[in-house]
């Protein structure tokens, strides 16, 4: 008979998934890792390695990582707390808030000249921002094209290429563009979580930062999420690396004392821009779990939840998401193969691997996961200091879910 934890993981399971990823560390590619399991009253953590390739303190289960792209499930949030309160109304423009992106103009063809252009349909509204499909955004099969180019002068920052403006100036530099499609034609990836953020600042009244902390972070506990690590964190946040896509050779992307996270940024990116620790997101998943609260404590409306949760996208926008991906699914295996995508995260439609249908949640460039499965209770979040640049993390992550995934009963 297999040993049970109590909520249906196996104990040979666990020890398996610990194996796997040891593997991964001792094959030198991931210097540490922090994983969390969480299921029922369980929870289950492995930290692993060091915070430096080179050695350093080890990992810790309150090390604090670099969120990237799964912060957008997180700062998601906020919007969603602003439709409950009816100071957001899906389909409402958003010209009033965001007046940088009134009277658009569209471009003729999506990879032709910047001045090719043809007056929108209609404005851009809430629901076109919180899906991803306002018109503007990264698009791998736009990766040549002139808009792309532009796109990544004005508002293209990251650990890579530098801190952004403030939201005001970032915006008017968005507002000198067209975009590639018309509002709600097709979905393009991370740029509106970025403009949702600023949207969410401009109703609030607030920092988006100060907005989020009041409303969601703070009631659930998440101590160690925000947009910068403070001075008496900052020995818990590792270097973050981008290994040489040839020689594998770790390149600092980022330091801890004196990087980028070390002080307030000018822009709280809600796209990527949140640090955080395994237990904090397990706090954030299990609310989404549960229909909105946590410990009694009501974070977002059911309704908020499901709208979130579950996939927004049209039949049309869905096929170009899936093709989009499918064209670099070797590069990051397993990777964005979902198929629906809700406000802020993807929700899986299709069954491509171990996960089930209904699994939501997003992974982070810089080497990071989180996934909550409504089908099993199941909550699993694995956070490295790898970015992927090369497949090493994607590889370890994808590898997380198939191992985990055999230890659910």
């Amino acid at each position: 008979m297999t040993a049970r934890n109590g909520d249906g993981i196996s104990e040979a399971g666990l020890r398996r998934l610990r194996e796997v990823l040891a593997r991964h560390v001792e094959s030198k590619r991931i210097p540490g890792l922090v994983a969390l399991v969480g299921r029922g009253g369980h929870t289950h953590v492995e930290a692993m390695g060091t915070m430096r390739h080179d050695g350093g303190p080890p990992m810790r289960r309150d090390t604090v990582f670099r969120m990237a792209s799964a912060s957008k499930p997180v700062t998601m949030a906020a919007a969603m707390v602003l439709l409950d309160e009816c100071r957001l109304r899906l389909d409402d423009p958003v010209d009033p808030w965001l007046p940088e992106l009134a009277d658009r103009r569209v471009l003729k063809r999506p990879d032709g000249p910047l001045d090719d252009t043809v007056p929108a349909r209609r404005p851009i509204t809430v629901r076109d921002l919180l899906t991803s499909t306002f018109g503007l955004g990264t698009d791998f099969e736009l990766l040549d094209a002139p808009i792309r180019a532009a796109l990544f002068e004005r508002t293209d920052y990251s650990v890579v290429s530098g801190p952004a403006p403030e939201p005001d100036e970032w915006m008017r530099r968005l507002g000198e563009l067209p975009l590639s499609y018309q509002p709600g034609e097709r979905w393009q990836y991370d740029l509106s979580n970025e403009v949702a953020g600023v949207l969410v600042s401009r109703v609030a009244g607030v920092p988006l930062e100060t907005f989020l902390r009041e409303r969601v972070l703070g009631p659930l506990g998440m101590r160690d999420t925000g947009f910068h690590v403070p001075p008496e964190k900052i020995d818990r946040l590792p270097t973050l690396y981008g290994p040489d896509p040839g020689t594998g050779e770790f390149l600092v992307w980022d330091e801890a004392v004196g990087g980028r996270c070390s002080r307030p940024p000018a822009f709280q990116g809600a796209g990527g821009g949140l640090v955080s620790t395994v237990d904090d997101y397990h706090a954030y998943f299990r609310m989404l779990l549960a229909g909105g609260t946590l410990d009694g404590e009501r974070i977002l409306s059911r309704s908020a939840v499901e709208l979130m949760t579950t996939n927004r996208l049209t039949p049309d926008q869905l096929a170009a998401r899936t093709s989009m991906f499918r064209a670099m699914a070797h590069l990051a295996p397993g990777q964005a193969q979902h198929g629906g995508w809700g406000f802020g995260m993807a929700v899986r439609t299709q069954r491509v691997d171990y996960a089930p249908l209904g699994q939501f949640g997003w992974d982070g460039g810089t080497g990071t996961t989180a996934y909550a499965d409504p089908q099993s209770g199941l909550v699993g979040i694995l956070l490295t200091q790898v970015g992927m640049s090369t497949p090493d993390s994607a590889r370890l992550i994808h590898d997380f879910w198939t191992t985990l995934y055999q230890a659910v009963d």
